[in-house]
């Protein structure tokens, strides 16, 4: 079994290639991150005492009086996780008063308007001024509001002047704990939820003054994604942590890594340096992925495989809507696209838009953006890596054997769910038990959500798991089962279907592997280079490899 500081830099390095770039451009754009404000916030979290289970985490939640959960502005996943803990505390039959660090207290009365009903959640956000004295993007917020007055939640803000001056942001500490001492009086019953910035929820900060305010109360503070809490936790065997316990008032829970976090306030940075109120440039963080990978496999972008690949970087597109697709295909450099197979190019990527909100097409090298989320990115370059590593030449060779073809995509899903989780090590894995759960689907729910029968899709399912067994007890089979020679020869969505189930099941045995130390980063990075000539023979070694050294490690 590997040491922990060994699975720790296994599972961490990719990462750490793409996050210097990002922190690089951010400490060059924000001067405010060298303040003694934001130190103190980064000194006082370095280490925890014990991991959480979530049963834990929701007695802690729900046994506090008043909760400060920290939030880190660009990421919508610090406002989506307060939305599910109101919900929870509601559910749970607590009255619940949520507090907001970007409403002004003195705007109240516009708040109670819309709590109201009175006016819109437009009307809101011009009378708060929202895009001006906040900047960070409308929609999570948004989306917090309305969950919070769906569930039944009193909304107030908590804000005041000055923002953006550090040298006296004390002083906002000092209103805001007032405000919850106000929220206190005319609530003393209700769990108070706030929501403030990270570097707010340093003890000597807000905390020390809520806690002399109301020494009384039970103050948990909540803390998401912190940088070394979240590196600590990337060491430990059991993967994902979802959260720890750092001391007895604090928690810390973990919903992105600090490569999203720093992703997305590097967007910020760019949307307010360029004033473009639309949606952030995603070229760069897409191309930084790819980067982060190459430079992972010690493969170098300027080196002439089939053309230097910082060449080849693709084209991204951001798409709004899936009806506009076959227009903007249309204009791309796609020959082939007004050809037979253009309804079922297009079915494909609007698949693959709803299922992850992003699309790589290698015929185009384009990549198709409607919405961004990393573990989804990740797959995309990941992607892009691999089928521009291995050139058409595979694919030409297999054109007239649809086996070759099948293994050949069960390799390329292997690979790209390698380097996905590489990149986005908190990515779900995919675990042979997934697969039992399909056959536990509504017949209506497969014949709506697939172009298959029923019956062809347990078909489908039995031949996965026959195989995956074939794989293990090959020498047990006096001959190879019909299903399995059938279904060696599945072309169009049954071939698409099985390969990706039987690659991103290969893929993450090959990642859990590569972090007990049991397959070299130099073994994969051949698979990413190498021409393949039999992709057959590849993926029975590689099965082979994998099953071998989980059966060696696990003994």
């Amino acid at each position: 079994m590997a040491a922990v500081s060994k699975i720790r830099l296994r599972r961490s390095a990719a990462q750490l290639h793409a996050l210097a770039k990002v922190e690089r451009e951010i400490r060059a754009t924000d001067p405010h991150l060298r303040r003694k404000y934001i130190r103190d916030f980064n000194n006082a979290y370095t280490s925890y005492s014990e991991i959480l289970s979530a049963d834990q985490l929701t007695r802690e939640l729900t046994s506090a009086d008043i909760v400060l959960v920290g939030d880190y502005h660009a990421l919508p996943q610090c406002q989506q996780f307060t939305s599910e803990l109101i919900e929870k505390l509601i559910a749970s039959g607590r009255q619940v008063v949520l507090g907001l660090e970007m409403i002004f207290a003195r705007d109240q009365r516009i708040l109670n308007d819309w709590q109201a009903g009175l006016i819109t959640d437009e009307q809101l956000r011009h009378r708060l001024r929202h895009d001006v004295e906040w900047g960070y993007d409308w929609v999570p917020l948004r989306d917090l509001l309305l969950r919070a007055r769906g569930a039944g939640a009193r909304i107030y803000g908590l804000d005041c002047l000055p923002r953006g001056d550090l040298r006296r942001i004390a002083l906002r500490d000092r209103h805001a704990a007032h405000k919850i001492e106000d929220i206190r009086s005319d609530h003393p019953e209700a769990v108070i939820v706030t929501l403030f910035g990270e570097s707010h929820l340093a003890p000597a900060h807000l905390p020390k003054y809520v806690r002399q305010l109301l020494s009384k109360e039970r103050v948990l503070t909540v803390l998401q994604n912190v940088d070394a809490l979240y590196w600590q936790a990337s060491g430990e065997r059991v993967h994902p942590i979802r959260s720890v316990r750092v001391d007895r008032d604090t928690v810390c829970v973990f919903n992105a890594s600090p490569l999203e976090k720093y992703e997305s306030y590097r967007q910020c940075l760019d949307r307010w340096r360029q004033d473009r109120p639309g949606r952030p440039d995603l070229a760069p963080t897409f191309y930084n992925l790819v980067e982060a990978l190459l430079r992972f496999l010690n493969i170098s972008q300027y080196a002439p495989v089939h053309g230097p690949l910082v060449d080849l970087l693709p084209e991204l597109i951001s798409v709004e809507d899936s009806p506009c697709l076959p227009r903007i295909l249309e204009t791309t450099n796609l020959p082939a696209w007004k050809s037979r197979h253009s309804e079922e190019t297009v079915a494909y990527v609007q698949q693959r838009l709803a299922e992850s909100g992003c699309c790589y097409l290698s015929a185009q090298n384009t990549l198709f953006v409607r919405q961004f989320e990393m573990g989804s990115a990740a797959e995309e370059a990941a992607r892009f890596v691999c089928l521009s590593n291995w050139g058409e030449a595979g694919l030409a060779n297999d054109a007239g054997d649809p086996e070759m073809l099948f293994y050949r995509s069960c390799l390329q899903h292997a690979l790209v769910e390698y380097g996905s989780r590489v990149l986005c090590p908190s990515r779900e894995p995919v675990r042979e038990y997934d697969l039992y759960v399909l056959y536990g689907q509504e017949r209506e729910e497969v014949e709506l959500d697939t172009d298959f029968s029923y019956r062809e899709y347990v078909q489908l399912i039995d031949f996965i798991v026959l195989h995956r067994d074939f794989e293990c007890h090959a020498r047990q089979y006096c001959l190879v089962p019909d299903l399995i020679r059938e279904g060696r020869s599945y072309t169009g969505s049954r071939a698409a279907f099985t390969s990706r189930w039987l690659g991103r099941l290969l893929g993450c045995e090959l990642y859990d592997a590569y972090l007990k130390g049991a397959v070299g980063k130099r073994n994969i990075r051949k698979l990413f280079l190498k021409q393949i000539a039999d992709p057959k023979a590849a993926y029975f070694k590689l099965v082979r490899l994998c099953r071998k050294q989980r059966r060696t490690l696990d003994a």
